[in-house]
């Protein structure tokens, strides 16, 4: 299958020696071994801290930026796959979800607009999030949606906006961030694979985003990728909103199988993140129905993509695998074997449902990484290999690599 809208994002981690920019930051470097975990440079007092902002080219100015002007520029300057055939069609439900979570700061939306006529033509965005790297948790920005004007991406504004999004980053004693990147930079502290699960096989094919296999007919293409009309796992729902104290618990314990995730450290995160959003993000638990206990959950997110130039449709609708947790039984904690034996046996049921479900709301495609305990069930539930490739990264922190299975973290 074609990896969607992905262009930055394939054929695999080849590192560049060439990084005039990030040679010059706090970041690991190729070929460098790290055994350590904590910061690179040390971090100084917020007093310390310019308050000044790079200088940009005399036409350009920095600027606030609002969620309708930063869709129209993230809807034609975004990634797009290498054909140009998809490009990301990010809504203003999904950016205020995506960039306004518990206190978010709206200095960290940095723009710059063209100064005669105030048109917008870059941004990038952090937004706050608290991290564990292995046994570190801590504060830090996460850093998405670095976006420049197609005519304008020779006048190396990257560099000033990343600048600028780690000075105001510091004015607020944060010294840490996380992004991701299909490019490989130095250097990821994780590489992963996206996997697709065709939801609508006839449209994906005639988006070309996936092709007939060699010998195969539609219609058995259609049949092999039908998926149950109905979810099975009892005691499946919606998530609602009283279940945020159990989802947040429930998280955050499985979450600790990783050694580079997120801490829900509030219920606010959970609320925020987790409880369903009409159109943005679906989430539902299982309830044990003599306990109340939640035991299970599961969510996903939509993130469509237009389909450029296409005769029969205009829109593709992906939906992508978010956070899901299991709470594992104690006794089989001290028997990794007979733990993993029991955890993909859950998960297997519990994706399925996940499938279901995606089908049921009009998705035609879920997408997910390689990444947590998604080994565990992509292969069973045909997931396909995409060729696309997430990077990792951490700035102003060294840590060592960590493979995907120990990877929770999932950025939108």
């Amino acid at each position: 299958m074609r990896n969607l809208a992905l262009a930055e994002k394939r054929g695999g981690p080849k590192p560049n020696s060439n990084h005039r920019f990030w040679n010059t930051q706090p970041v690991t470097k190729h070929g460098e071994q790290v055994t350590e975990i904590g910061p690179i440079e040390p971090s100084v007092p917020v007093d310390q801290v310019t308050k000044d902002p790079p200088a940009l080219p005399k036409e350009f100015e920095w600027c606030e930026v609002d969620l309708k002007e930063l869709y129209e520029l993230l809807s034609i300057h975004y990634i797009e796959d290498d054909d140009e055939q998809f490009r990301f069609d990010y809504q203003a439900d999904f950016l205020k979800w995506a960039l306004q979570p518990p206190k978010w700061r709206k200095s960290w939306h940095v723009g710059v607009r063209v100064a005669a006529n105030k048109k917008l033509v870059a941004f990038i965005s952090g937004i706050p999030a608290d991290m564990r790297t292995y046994d570190v948790v801590q504060s830090l920005t996460e850093i998405n949606y670095l976006c420049i004007h197609k005519k304008l991406r020779s006048k190396r504004l990257a560099p000033v906006l990343i600048r600028e999004i780690t000075r105001r980053s510091h004015l607020e004693g944060i010294f840490q961030a996380v992004y991701t990147a299909g490019v490989v930079l130095p250097k990821p502290v994780a590489v992963c694979r996206y996997y697709h699960r065709s939801l609508n096989p006839k449209k994906l094919v005639e988006c070309n985003f996936s092709r007939i296999p060699p010998k195969w007919t539609l219609a058995r293409m259609v049949k092999h990728y039908k998926a149950d009309e109905n979810p099975s796992f009892p005691g499946l729902r919606e998530m609602r909103v009283e279940d945020v104290p159990q989802v947040r618990e429930l998280l955050n314990t499985y979450l600790k199988r990783f050694d580079f995730a997120p801490y829900f450290a509030n219920d606010e995160d959970v609320k925020h993140w987790i409880l369903p959003h009409d159109k943005v993000v679906w989430s539902y638990v299982v309830e044990d129905e003599e306990t109340h206990k939640i035991t299970n959950m599961f969510s996903f997110y939509s993130l469509p993509s237009s389909v450029i130039r296409n005769p029969k449709h205009q829109t593709l609708n992906a939906a992508y695998m978010f956070y899901y947790a299991v709470d594992i039984p104690a006794e089989l904690k001290n028997d990794k074997d007979e733990e993993t034996k029991w955890l993909q046996k859950r998960l297997l049921s519990l994706m399925k449902d996940a499938i279901v479900m995606a089908k049921k709301a009009g998705f035609d495609v879920l997408n997910a990484l390689d990444l947590a305990d998604n080994q565990l069930f992509i292969k069973d539930l045909k997931f396909g290999p995409g060729d696309g490739f997430l990077n990792y990264y951490m700035y102003n922190w060294r840590m060592p690599d960590v493979q995907q299975n120990k990877v929770g973290l999932v950025m939108l």
